[in-house]
């Protein structure tokens, strides 16, 4: 079976596309990457640098300077990749709460985006990856294989994060995660930078009323009938 060097995958927040994307790496072999990891990783660099996330100038030129790069998970680690600044792993601290804090702010910036691109693309080209986020196959990697835009309804997202904070014993409120995600999914569609939308060529998958195991068939079904163009 002939599969594609480079998977895109983008959806809206709590559709589900993360842990699809993970799962569909383990069963064929590619390296998982969500480009988050890319803002959270320099947001990092930039709290170390003690840089204004106001200074749009010095962050991108940071940007430009860093290299960061993206491996297999090292042994047990309870994340499916590793991330690498300089040789330093990274993977744990960009998880910080500091870093959540501001990773908002800095991926806003139009310019430190473009520079992340470069990146990402560079990633990319080496191949058996399947890259997450929400301008991947619009943006990131618009000459993909493939490209997979997963989705979900409103409710069924809400209902998915809201079960989600209570299993970790977090306290939530359905009505208002709903309305959190409408917000977010305007902003995230109407804005000038990179916009959330589906490529003319993705092909659309519904995670509604689906488990994680039907979802994996279902695209992978796609997968072992593609051929080459």
């Amino acid at each position: 079976m002939s599969l594609p060097s480079i998977i895109a995958v983008d959806g809206p927040a709590g559709s589900g596309k993360s842990t699809i994307s993970h799962q569909l790496a383990e069963r064929y072999g590619y390296l998982f990457i969500d480009t988050g990891i890319f803002y959270r990783t320099m947001t990092l660099v930039a709290l170390r640098a003690n840089i204004a996330f106001s200074d749009v100038e010095a962050l991108t030129n940071l940007t430009h300077q860093t290299r960061i790069d993206i491996h297999p998970k090292n042994g047990d680690s309870a994340h499916p990749y590793t991330v690498l600044v300089a040789s330093e792993d990274v993977t744990d601290q960009i998880r910080s709460p500091q870093v959540e804090a501001w990773v908002s702010a800095l991926s806003a910036i139009g310019s430190v985006r473009a520079a992340l691109v470069e990146q990402q693309r560079r990633i990319a080209s080496q191949g058996k990856i399947i890259m997450a986020g929400r301008d991947i196959g619009t943006v990131v990697l618009p000459n993909a294989d493939v490209k997979f835009y997963i989705d979900a309804s409103i409710q069924e997202r809400a209902r998915r994060r809201y079960h989600e904070r209570i299993s970790k014993g977090q306290t939530a409120n359905l009505k208002e995660i709903e309305a959190a995600m409408i917000e977010r999914d305007r902003i995230d569609s109407q804005r000038e930078v990179s916009p959330l939308r589906q490529a003319e060529d993705a092909i659309y998958i519904s995670t509604d009323n689906k488990t994680i195991e039907q979802v994996l068939d279902e695209i992978g079904e796609k997968l072992e009938i593609w051929q080459p163009a």
